[in-house]
């Protein structure tokens, strides 16, 4: 199949592009500069100039493909609203492009708009009142496809998806808030977690939603329901030489800046209906086995 992805050349969506190729479909990525483009001629893939913010782009791209992966996403954690409004523009784009005609489309959303303190399942619908509520209006933009003709499923990825290459997630934010600060924290007495999964086995996911997923799926993207926050800070700081501290929730915000909030929850979910329905299981390392690897600290 010819599938149009977007996000071709970010952390997820260039996983996503590789594991398509590799199993034999022709890739057309989304992208909005020449680095971009040389990024997808490199490793075999054609190239459909565009951004999330040009619609058009976004519509002619999905009308001459056999399938969209929308990974895609303006992380702008100063107006998540807008970002959130931008995703939803785009899948109603690639909607009108693809209905009626059975294609399939994948639609990325995220665990964090699901009620925290509890392990999340994929029957569970989005809380309003969460981190992840700029996510919801897409998700539920998505899901209202599959009575259109469109083999829509959603596939929601959790707070850390690691690997090598990971840049800008939240792992490689607090081991930033750690050498600006000179410590690595958690918050309170850290009873809380983060789901986590590889960037690969989410990238395996993503295929297998593309090519089997039923209309209307839900989908979760979780290596592991829970990896204890204290603990990942015990690794950023044996890594990095520095002590690890416990910091009170009103003196988070002081020591993470905007990642407090998301440091001192607890954003788990299970897998389990996902691996029934597909046939998925994560085989790549898990994320403390990740973060005892060099490349995290490089720079």
């Amino acid at each position: 199949m010819r599938i149009f992805v977007t996000g071709a050349t970010g952390f997820i969506g260039s996983a996503v592009v590789s594991e398509l190729l590799r199993a034999g479909h022709e890739v057309m990525g989304l992208a909005r500069s020449d680095e971009a483009a040389y990024s997808l001629l490199k490793v075999g893939a054609s190239v459909h100039r565009g951004s999330l913010d040009d619609l058009e782009s976004l519509r002619s791209g999905a009308e001459v493909s056999d399938g969209v992966i929308h990974t895609a996403f303006n992380h702008d954690f100063s107006n998540m609203a807008a970002a959130g409004l931008t995703d939803r523009r785009a899948v109603q784009t690639f909607g009108a492009a693809l209905a009626g005609s059975g294609r399939p489309l994948v639609v990325t959303s995220v665990i964090a708009h699901l009620v925290p303190g509890r392990i999340g399942t994929e029957e569970d619908a989005p809380d309003i009142n969460t981190a992840g509520k700029h996510r919801i209006a897409s998700e539920e933009e998505a899901l209202s496809l599959a009575s259109k003709g469109v083999r829509v499923s959603v596939l929601r990825l959790p707070p850390s998806v690691h690997g090598d290459g990971d840049r800008g997630g939240f792992v490689p934010a607090l081991i930033n808030v750690a050498r600006r600060t000179g410590a690595s924290a958690f918050v309170g007495e850290s009873s809380n977690s983060w789901s986590a999964v590889h960037r690969l086995d989410a990238a395996r996911l993503f295929r297998l939603a593309l090519e089997t997923a039923p209309a209307g799926s839900k989908l979760h993207a979780i290596g592991e329901e829970g990896v204890s926050i204290r603990d990942i800070a015990v690794v950023i700081g044996r890594s990095l030489d520095l002590p690890v501290i416990s910091k009170s929730i009103e003196a988070a915000p002081g020591h993470f800046g905007w990642l407090a909030h998301f440091a001192s929850q607890n954003i788990q979910a299970s897998s389990k209906l996902t691996q029934e329905l597909l046939g998925w299981k994560p085989e790549h390392a898990d994320l403390l086995d990740d973060l005892e690897g060099d490349y995290y600290f490089k720079n």
